[in-house]
């Protein structure tokens, strides 16, 4: 697996490494002592825990080291230089929203659902919560549970919901059994199962609000319902808010309102075409939407910067489907024409098609093609690998997710969450009565600070990056199928066109033996800051 940037707990190991030169500012306390020692008492454990807080406080409120979330991150080695054929998604990639159009949709579906479907008309008093989920979750569709898995098929506890109820420990292991989720009872490989369903684009926001708002709303007022149904009803009543045309319509009498327009998509898109490198646009909304969008970001004669427009493209059957044959439209009239499509024409809007007939209507002998996209499965999965692209996944929540793992309060928390789960590792051996009871005090405290450095990101779910500490389900896909990644395709203007990417070097287990804090020593060759570093 490629290694991914560690959110949330990579600059620990800058702090950390740094911190190397300071240690002699902070003594050698009388209680260190070896993991085998028998005479160790809870005084003991104690002086350590206070002396290795301090140290922490110190280190976590230091500007040793900032991430900038505005940085491009990356998962594996890739050189621009290389590159000579830049794709782009047009929806949250090369246009970002604001979160008014989360609302609307929200707004629209709810209006299907009580028009259409005869829904309860009591729904509509549910206030929207536009902070209650996170993007990358399972919503089990027979049991009706919102829940956060991890990259072992792992729930994490505390993030099982029915609605906004949170589920206890012991609710989640009546339903589930154990903590682990089977492969073959979770969603298959882009993210749709018969029982499970991941809700991967940034647009699942509302509709992951609406079928929380629809629960509770039914659970109150004790309405039975089948959750299977209602799953179907509510994901199909979004996806026919997309594709009615109503929410298109909208964004284009009001792109002020719903398009951030602050960014530098024109001088990015400038600076790619006077380097000479070809440029395209594969996406699945209709032209007319995509045309007037760009026309506010860019200008009038956007389409004179891309060598090939394709809309209305159905990823990922575009990359699977060979069938599937390219159609020109008239972009005044949105009208397919009936001649077929030979080869793919600079100035020519086309829709649908598939990625065979893409690479041998092109004629482009150059190699070298990095498309980006928002939904990592769509946009990223295939043309991955199957098709030897290199891809750039846009994350607009990663900026907010760098800004609080760079906020004090969460340094805080996670440099004595680790150096705390140390402690505990090592002063685990002392099976006096008294060190026990120490341990089990450290273990409760463990659990306090890890839900604080969850509740920091999002207090239901926390980052979208991790669950306690292993990366989540999300994480584990981002780092299969984007080479890089980052918030907002304007931070490429930060880097020159032959700037080459390295990944972190994501250490084993068995590897690498750090041994910093002046406060603790082990003789063994892990060390109990090895894991700190490289565990996920």
């Amino acid at each position: 697996m490629r290694s991914i940037t560690k959110i949330g707990v990579s600059f620990c190991k800058h702090c950390f490494t740094k911190a190397r030169g300071c240690s002699s500012h902070f003594h050698h306390d009388s209680s260190v002592f070896k993991s085998n020692d028998s005479n160790v008492t809870s005084g003991d454990l104690w002086r350590l825990y206070k002396s290795s807080k301090n140290y922490c406080e110190q280190l976590a409120k230091s500007d040793l080291h900032k991430i900038n979330a505005k940085g491009v991150f990356s998962n594996n080695e890739i050189n621009l230089g290389d590159i000579n054929i830049y794709g782009f998604d047009y929806d949250y990639t090369l246009a970002d929203y604001t979160v008014e159009l989360d609302q609307l949709i929200y707004q629209m579906a709810l209006q299907i659902l009580l028009e259409t479907k005869l829904f309860p008309p009591g729904i509509k008093d549910v206030p929207y919560d536009p902070n209650f989920a996170i993007r990358g979750l399972h919503y089990d569709i027979h049991k009706g549970l919102l829940l956060k898995i991890d990259a072992f098929h792992r729930i994490q506890f505390g993030s099982v919901f029915k609605g906004h109820r949170q589920l206890s420990n012991e609710e989640v292991l009546e339903e589930y059994g154990s903590v682990h989720i089977p492969v073959t009872y979770m969603s298959s490989f882009h993210g749709k199962g018969h029982n499970m369903r991941q809700l991967m684009d940034v647009f699942s926001i509302p509709e992951m609000a609406l079928l929380a708002n629809v629960v509770d709303y039914l659970e109150n007022c004790n309405i039975d319902y089948c959750p299977g149904n209602l799953f179907d009803d509510i994901h199909n009543t979004v996806k026919q808010v997309h594709y009615s045309g109503a929410m298109h319509k909208e964004v284009i009498e009001n792109p002020a309102k719903y398009l951030k327009n602050g960014n530098q998509i024109t001088s990015l898109l400038e600076r790619l075409h006077s380097a000479g490198k070809k440029l395209f646009l594969i996406t699945n909304s209709h032209f007319h939407f995509v045309d007037q969008g760009m026309k506010y970001l860019c200008g009038e004669d956007w389409r004179d910067i891309f060598d090939v427009v394709v809309t209305q493209a159905r990823k990922p059957h575009f990359f699977n489907d060979t069938s599937r044959p390219f159609r020109c439209i008239s972009p005044k009239l949105g009208i397919p024409a009936w001649s077929k499509v030979y080869e793919l024409e600079k100035g020519k809007i086309y829709l649908e098609g598939n990625i065979e007939k893409f690479v041998n209507s092109v004629h482009w002998e150059e190699k070298g093609v990095l498309y980006f996209g928002d939904h990592v499965y769509s946009d990223l999965a295939d043309p991955s690998l199957k098709h030897g692209w290199r891809t750039g996944a846009i994350i607009p929540e990663l900026e907010s997710e760098i800004t609080t793992s760079n906020s004090v309060p969460f340094k805080r928390a996670v440099v004595w969450l680790l150096t705390l789960q140390a402690l505990i590792e090592k002063n685990q051996v002392h099976k006096n009565a008294e060190c026990q009871a120490v341990v089990q005090e450290w273990l409760r405290e463990r659990h306090q600070l890890r839900v604080t450095t969850k509740t920091l990101f999002n207090h239901q779910f926390g980052s979208i990056f991790r669950t306690y500490h292993n990366p989540t389900y999300f994480s584990r896909r981002l780092s299969r199928f984007a080479d890089i990644y980052t918030s907002s395709v304007d931070n490429l203007m930060s880097y020159s066109l032959e700037h080459c990417f390295y990944p972190q070097r994501a250490a084993l287990p068995h590897e690498m033996n750090f041994n910093l804090h002046p406060h603790i020593e082990d003789e063994t060759p892990q060390g109990p800051w090895s894991g700190i570093f490289q565990k996920s």
